[in-house]
């Protein structure tokens, strides 16, 4: 567990170039749906249909049940990505549908706040997230899920 002034953080946190990536938190609820609001026409052509709850504290408080659920079955290992020393939210990386035996693998899936689009972002939390998976997860694989018209994730995969 890493410790920063006025955090307290469970789980690993994983620092890369201007990113910051750690386990989402209760608390962040209200920076989460803020961004996601305002990114929503962004983000919506790349992203399974919303709920019309979905940015509700109750919706939130199932999610966070589901990121509790994944890490302790081992299936999945979410992050929310921070800029400015883990002060903003800027998006969120996971990697999820972990297979163990022989497939050792996982998939990474990603979003990416609107304001904070096209900055390379992304890029970084990935370097991040690579050497964590293939190194302290012991994952041999990593597979991404990409829309082949969305040219911005493209562009992040074929870095």
């Amino acid at each position: 567990m890493l410790t920063l002034p006025g955090l307290r953080l469970h789980g690993p946190v994983l620092v890369h170039g201007r990113v910051l990536l750690r386990r989402p938190a209760f608390s962040d609820h209200a920076a989460w749906a803020a961004l996601r609001a305002e990114s929503r026409d962004f983000l919506e052509p790349w992203e399974p249909e919303w709920p019309p709850d979905d940015l509700t504290r109750l919706a939130w408080k199932e999610r966070m049940r589901r990121y509790r659920a994944d890490v302790s079955q081992g299936t999945g290992m979410p992050f929310f990505i921070f800029i400015d020393g883990g002060a903003v939210l800027a998006g969120g990386i996971n990697i999820g549908h972990i297979r163990r035996g022989v497939a050792q693998s996982g998939q990474i899936g990603y979003w990416m706040g609107a304001r904070h689009a096209g900055q390379g972002l992304m890029a970084e939390a990935l370097g991040a997230l690579i050497p964590h998976a293939f190194g302290e997860l012991g994952l041999h694989r990593l597979e991404a899920a990409c829309i082949p018209d969305n040219r911005r994730s493209v562009g992040v995969l074929e870095k």
